[in-house]
């Protein structure tokens, strides 16, 4: 069945979460993080890792077929659907005490060769205050669907910034051991079997379990804050990429990155020289 232009401007009910030390430490050490900003809880507040909104915003994702024009979609279709590029800008950081609102708002649907695109504006808001924390451009993509209407969007997402040349960029080895899809899945609360089940990631067409697109993300992103933030993840405001191969375990992948003004240009490759998140970006206030 395809995806209905209809669904453009539609939102999802918000979600409510509390989000507390532990669930922020334990998010960082999934990622084998222990930035004192994330783990002292003895000195001030804790912080959350700067791609631990994907946490709060999993559930709301799942809750994207409440808008209308997407129960057409069969659950095989469904199951085709890949997160394509992620666009994260960062008001404040996340701490331990908030209360977080969370909505999703589809603003695009299109076709393209391989299947239906569509791009979603996920808000998270201060559930106190009302104020924006925390603001998700993403753009997935159903593989083999068709789009019922003309090619549309109700907002125009955000320009990237320009991407550098990284011909001359400085090169780090990050280890991914084999547990690390079920880890991530534990810390970060994201699950999708294909991430941990092998039996369904093989049914799937893929050759065995891979990491999370988001858990490739925040491992770059951490090397990127210790790099170039001086360890302070409060620093970024805002950070994506495109997610353009499988990460498997264990295997050893590989961040390229350089600094222009307050812009870093990054990319990730894997250990069999494909690029797991292209065009990265990372704005430092």
């Amino acid at each position: 069945m395809p995806l209905n232009t209809s669904t453009i401007g539609g939102s999802t009910q918000a979600l409510e979460h509390s989000v507390d030390a532990r669930w922020l430490m334990a998010y960082a050490a999934g990622l084998g993080d222990m930035n004192p900003a994330y783990m002292d809880t003895a000195a001030a507040k804790v912080i959350a890792h700067p791609v631990f909104p994907v946490c709060v915003e999993w559930p709301v994702i799942l809750n994207i077929r409440e808008i209308a024009g997407t129960q057409a979609l069969t659950p095989t279709e469904a199951a085709r659907g890949v997160h394509a590029s992620h666009d994260l800008h960062l008001y404040r950081p996340i701490t331990d005490g908030d209360r977080l609102l969370t909505q999703a708002t589809m603003i695009e649907v299109r076709r393209i060769k391989p299947g239906a695109v569509y791009t979603m504006r996920l808000d998270n808001t201060d559930a106190k205050t009302g104020e924006l924390v925390a603001r998700t451009y993403q753009q997935g993509i159903y593989r083999g669907v068709e789009v019922e209407g003309e090619n549309s969007q109700c907002e125009a997402a955000p320009a990237w910034p320009e991407f550098a040349d990284l011909n001359h960029a400085e090169a780090t080895p990050i280890q991914v051991p084999a547990g690390a899809a079920h880890t991530y899945t534990e810390c970060a609360r994201i699950w999708n079997p294909i991430h941990t089940d092998k039996a369904v990631a093989l049914g799937a067409g893929l050759p065995d379990i891979i990491l999370h697109g988001t858990a490739t993300l925040a491992l770059a992103i951490t090397r990127i804050v210790d790099q170039f933030a001086q360890g302070d993840p409060a620093k970024i405001a805002r950070l994506g990429g495109r997610f353009s191969a499988m990460v498997l375990m264990p295997s050893t992948i590989t961040l390229q990155a350089q600094q222009t003004g307050e812009t870093v240009s990054y990319q990730v490759i894997t250990e069999d020289g494909q690029t797991a998140i292209s065009h990265g970006f990372v704005v430092l206030r």
